[in-house]
């Protein structure tokens, strides 16, 4: 039904929902939410390019226009218009990267989508680089041997995350993508800001932030404070930073549960 492009189908019954990861993450990350989200839909979980294995780019063929934010959604929509020719609108369950690509998608494509659930990402990162993280990427090792060595570098919440997708190989675990690239991804965010994009959103939104967010301070619940043609549920999510679907998996169940009821 759909193109081959990093959608996979873990099926249920009804509207389509499809679960977007974050920057460095992989469809995978969500398979422990699949189970109760088939209660509200056919779910749907899509891999952003850049993110479908090791060996799937060769980072030094990837142009500056293929790492720009227009490029993912104009994959992403390519997908959905498939999806929706047999399902309707989807929702977009978002984490970081996979929200900013929700919203702009709903932006641009607005009778594609029938509301966008952002966790934790915010619309302007303008002047901010990972450079205070660049020593910390260069120290990963392409490979890991033993899963104690990922959830000694990356916590035992983050070391699952990334263990989860992460290439499997024969002899343990390889990273899924390539740093040089992500890191373009990132750096291109701090280029620009998604306000416009947000503000002309006409899907209703659901909107997670952790109490340690990545975001910048105070974006988030600007974002839900801003008028638009749809309204937006918010809530910070004690306890939690970035990966909230998975260090309050309970919470955001509750949360996401309520939104898509209400839908």
């Amino acid at each position: 039904m759909v193109p081959d492009l990093g959608l996979d189908d873990l099926g249920g019954v009804g509207d389509p929902i499809v679960l977007m990861h974050g920057l460095m993450g992989r469809r995978t990350t969500w398979r422990h939410h699949v189970p109760w989200l088939r209660s509200y839909g056919h779910v749907y979980a899509y891999d952003a390019r850049f993110h479908r294995g090791r060996d799937a780019d060769d980072p030094s063929a990837v142009s500056e226009s293929e790492i720009r934010t227009e490029a993912f959604v104009a994959e992403l929509a390519s997908i959905l218009r498939h999806v929706s020719l047999v399902e309707g609108p989807a929702t977009l369950v978002g984490h970081s990267m996979g929200s900013l690509h929700a919203w702009c998608a709903a932006a641009a494509f607005p009778e594609l989508i029938r509301a966008v659930v952002v966790e934790d990402m915010a619309p302007d990162f303008r002047g901010r680089t990972t450079q205070p993280w660049d020593s910390w990427f260069d120290s990963w090792p392409v490979d890991f041997t033993d899963p104690r060595d990922v959830f000694t570098m990356f916590g035992p919440v983050a070391g699952q995350y990334f263990l989860d997708s992460f290439d499997r190989t024969t002899s343990g675990w390889r990273l899924h993508g390539h740093i040089p690239v992500w890191r373009a991804i990132a750096a291109h965010w701090g280029t620009r800001d998604y306000w416009a994009q947000w503000k002309s959103v006409q899907a209703p939104a659901l909107l997670l932030e952790g109490e340690w967010s990545l975001t910048p301070p105070g974006q988030m619940r600007e974002m839900y404070m801003v008028s638009r043609p749809a309204p937006s549920r918010y809530l910070k999510v004690p306890g939690t930073a970035h990966l909230i679907h998975d260090e309050a998996p309970q919470t955001y169940r509750g949360a996401v549960e309520a939104f898509l009821a209400g839908l």
